[in-house]
């Protein structure tokens, strides 16, 4: 299995060549400091471009996966969403972890925009939606799905629109169930606006954070944390030919199906 990151270039690079290329930065905004270990030695990978088969992904050494439970917009060629439930049972079937996540916009389509900017009834509809993708791939009741807020967004722009949004959301699957993606920022707000759940992990709530936006800055409650990101300037790790973000797992509950709660 191939696998190639910007860790094992770094990790081969020649004396003083790390930090030329830490100052280069990833195309995400403000270089960052690289993050503490994961609290389990877990990993899991969520897709960026197509989705890896459950065998490559144990063979690469990863956990498992974060799971689409959203339907594909206009225009887009990803083959991961929504997932199926053939694919969930491939990756339980090899031990794998899985979890759900949802997002269906994104930033600059302008017939599918970014999902939090649709406000409390957007909220309900894709609430809806991924309640009923996630039951059709398998997933139990109990796990939460996350939402994604995949955009740098300012403490304005959460309180006038995001938030609504998320309470839409809670008012379909229950704040316990809900969960958030998005910077380090996006993460708090949501606990203190408590619209996120619980993991039964004590001090972690359902927050998954990306490493872009966050300028180096982690949320201590995060039970995820989106470390190898897909961008134009880095192809995030490669697992036979396919680029692929990567997730440190925090906490030993961090949203997977197969844990009881």
């Amino acid at each position: 299995m191939t696998r190639v990151s910007r860790r094992d270039v770094l990790k081969y690079a020649l004396p003083g060549a790390a930090a030329v290329l830490a100052g280069l930065g990833t195309g995400l905004g403000t270089a960052v400091s690289p993050p503490k270990a994961a609290a389990t030695g877990l990993e899991v990978l969520d897709f960026a471009t197509l989705q890896v088969p459950p065998a490559q992904i144990k063979a690469a050494g990863y956990d498992g996966a974060m799971v689409y439970v959203s339907e594909l917009r206009p225009g887009a060629t990803f083959d991961f969403k929504p997932v199926t439930r053939e694919y969930t049972d491939g990756l339980r079937a090899e031990g794998l972890h899985v979890a759900s996540c949802y997002q269906y916009g994104k930033p600059g389509w302008v017939e599918s925009p970014s999902d939090y900017t649709k406000g409390y009834d957007g909220g309900v509809y894709d609430a809806q939606t991924a309640l009923r993708l996630h039951a059709a791939a398998g997933g139990p009741d109990s796990a939460p799905i996350f939402f994604s807020v995949d955009d740098d967004i300012d403490a304005d722009t959460w309180n006038s629109l995001a938030v609504q949004w998320f309470q839409g959301i809670n008012s379909v699957l229950g704040v316990e169930r809900t969960g958030v993606y998005g910077s380090n920022r996006t993460c708090a707000w949501a606990i203190d606006d408590g619209v996120i759940g619980h993991s039964t992990t004590p001090g972690y709530r359902w927050a998954w954070q990306t490493r872009a936006w966050s300028q180096g800055q982690r949320e201590p409650a995060a039970v995820l944390f989106q470390r190898e990101i897909v961008t134009a300037s880095d192809p995030g790790v490669i697992i036979d030919g396919i680029s692929v973000d990567v997730n440190d797992v925090l906490a030993p509950d961090f949203g997977q199906w197969g844990l009881e709660r």
